[in-house]
Formats: C-alpha cells, sequence, structure tokens
C-alpha cells in the first residue's frame, strides 16, 4: 500500500511552532498550490488554488521555525493524515493533514523573506542538508520500533477546528 503526497507550492501565513512538554517541536504551515487549467469554450487561462495543512516534527520544526516563512516556496514529500475529535458542541469533526517526512527550500535564498539579513545554513535547493539527503530536509527515521507521537491537544474553542 502506498500513502505518498509530494507538493510544489507557496506559503500563505508564518509558521506556527510550538515546543511541547517532552521538547519534541512540532511545526504547522499553509501551502498553496495552484493549478492553471485552460479553458477552450471561453478561450481563458483559469487558475485553481488549493490551500494544505502541513505538520512538520522535530528536525523538520526546527528549520521551518529557522528558515520558512510567508511566501517561502517549499516541496513536501509525505503522507496523508487524517485525524478526528469531538468540538465543543460535541460534534464529531474531521480534518486532513500532509505529515511531512522532507522539505526542500526552493527558489533563491533573495526569494526567501526569511534569508534577510542572515547568513542561513541550507545553501537552498542545491545545497546539502544535516539530514544527509543533498537540496532537502528528511525526517530521520528510527531503527527500532516507532514510539507514538504525541499529538498536540485541540482547544475546544478554536474557531477553526485545528490543533493550533
Amino acid at each position: 500500500m502506498v500513502n505518498k503526497v509530494i507538493l510544489v507550492g507557496n506559503v500563505g501565513l508564518d509558521p506556527e511552532v510550538r515546543t511541547l512538554e517532552g521538547g519534541a517541536k512540532v511545526a504547522r504551515i499553509r501551502l498553496a498550490t495552484t493549478e492553471r487549467l485552460y479553458d477552450r469554450a471561453s478561450n481563458e487561462t483559469k487558475e485553481h488554488t488549493e490551500w494544505h495543512t502541513i505538520t512538520l516534527w522535530r528536525g523538520l520544526a526546527d528549520v521551518v521555525d529557522r528558515y520558512v516563512r510567508k511566501g517561502t516556496q517549499l516541496y513536501i514529500e509525505g503522507r496523508l493524515r487524517t485525524r478526528e475529535w469531538m468540538d465543543k458542541d460535541n460534534n464529531k469533526r474531521y480534518t486532513t493533514e500532509i505529515l511531512a517526512d522532507t522539505m526542500n527550500l526552493l527558489g533563491r535564498r533573495s526569494d526567501n523573506p526569511a534569508s534577510e539579513g542572515s547568513a542561513p545554513a541550507y545553501g537552498g535547493a542545491q545545497g546539502a542538508s544535516s539530514y544527509g539527503q543533498p537540496g532537502g530536509y528528511t525526517q530521520p527515521r528510527p531503527a527500532a520500533a516507532p514510539q507514538p507521537q504525541p499529538q498536540p491537544a485541540v482547544p475546544a474553542d478554536d474557531p477553526d477546528d485545528l490543533p493550533f
């Protein structure tokens, strides 16, 4: 069975990054992907933008915290994950997000809002990363059986029912 998502898009809001009680970092970003479709009937090109919620853990969240801002272009590889919870009115709610395994920073450094006034260590889309994959950052895989990752609690009064 395969559960794999590959996206290239632009970050729509500055990332939300938190550190959990155990010290693990988690980041959430909203990524916009845009399709351009040609409509033969009207002889026009139309655009359709889709928004994706991406969750990144530990080392990837640290890279997001340091280098990703609104407008940053990213390449993301990950898996679809659907969560469910009860909202404040006791209704069952669902959300589908992408749990990122790999992230590449795309574009030139000068295009990245987070690189202004600093000398980032990532080397752009072609640089080597601290996780051993040229051009990107990959979540390291544990050698032993994976431990369940703590999920952030969903606040009962969150208006968009997202866990941040």
